[in-house]
């Protein structure tokens, strides 16, 4: 599994929740999975796995693909679930996540 420290059971609880297309809340996912519970730098690892290609910034190509992060055979989000979770993360409107807006979103 891609990140360490999160019980399998938990995410597959939280994979399962989302299972179906537009169902996707990542307060729900963060809270089911245990990221929520997570240190500062325990979120900094899971958004260093989501940030594919190292750039810093989650972009919307990466959220789409959000929770195949946690399973392989995870759904990838609907365009739809993907723009609403970028909206939310995306303070700053720059059209992307940064680490602390990362933060921001798993601790809301």
């Amino acid at each position: 599994m891609a990140f360490a420290g999160l019980n399998d059971a938990d995410v597959k609880a939280a994979l399962d929740g989302c299972a179906a297309a537009d169902s996707f809340d990542y307060k729900k996912f963060f809270k089911a999975c245990g990221l929520a519970a997570k240190s500062a730098d325990e979120v900094k690892k899971a958004f260093a796995t989501i940030d594919q290609d190292n750039s810093g910034f989650i972009e919307e190509e990466e959220l789409k693909l959000f929770l195949q992060n946690f399973s392989a055979g995870a759904r990838a989000l609907t365009d739809k679930e993907t723009k609403t979770f970028l909206a939310a993360g995306d303070s700053d409107g720059d059209g992307k996540i940064g680490v602390d807006e990362f933060a921001s979103l798993v601790k809301a």
